[in-house]
């Protein structure tokens, strides 16, 4: 079952109150509030992770509106799946990753993200990390 990590809760958490401050140190704004609710629910029984499934509706709209401004996809164009690899050297995903990425929920997406930035041994992670940091590359066809 997808699941949405303490630490992605966190860094929506730090977008909300970067994109909507405290006017008084004290009040948080609506997206604050559902997010805060959550992650102290997850400090008070010890869990890393919550299920996507269930999440409460206006928690989710604000980690999904984090999750929007978040990359895609970790693929940096250099696909070894497509050359028989189980595990693709440039991003760092499995065959079944890359083939399902469309059709994955963004809690999925992120397990995936977290999964290969903890490897780290992607070729995304090292020797093209300057690619990685460009973003995905998209092809222009020709004008006519």
């Amino acid at each position: 079952m997808p699941a949405i990590h303490i630490t992605d809760i966190e860094a929506a958490i730090n977008y909300w109150r970067e994109k909507k401050p405290s006017p008084d140190g004290i009040t948080l704004a609506p997206e604050l509030r559902a997010l805060a609710e959550v992650y102290a629910l997850m400090v008070f029984h010890h869990e890393d992770e919550v299920a996507e499934k269930g999440f409460p509706a206006t928690a989710y709209a604000a980690w999904k509106a984090w999750y929007d401004t978040t990359p895609d996809t970790p693929c940096i164009a250099i696909c070894s799946t497509s050359q028989g690899d189980a595990m693709c050297k440039g991003c760092g995903r499995t065959f079944d990753e890359v083939q399902h990425w469309p059709s994955m929920s963004p809690a999925e997406k992120r397990s995936t993200w977290r999964r290969i930035t903890l490897e780290g041994d992607a070729w995304r992670f090292n020797r093209y990390s300057e690619r990685a940091a460009e973003g995905p590359r998209t092809t222009s066809t020709p004008s006519a």
